[in-house]
């Protein structure tokens, strides 16, 4: 798995547990931490969390080696 499909699936984690904690708890962890949903870093990490997901389509598509 090339360093970039790793980036992309940290990405994916982080945005995953940030929607649990929004549907669970109603608390945003991103906001939080960065200053609000209107503030500058709040917004590229959820422009990196959006475009991590794009760039983890294609993975989707790939056979492994190991699969049978």
């Amino acid at each position: 798995m090339s360093v970039f499909y790793k980036i992309c699936i940290l990405l994916l984690i982080v945005g995953g547990l940030n929607w649990g904690l929004v549907g669970l708890f109603r608390f945003d962890l991103v906001t939080w931490l960065f200053g609000g949903s209107a503030s500058v870093l709040s917004r590229i990490v959820y422009s990196l969390v959006g475009l991590s997901a794009l760039g983890a389509i294609p993975s989707l598509f790939m056979s492994s080696d190991n699969e049978r």
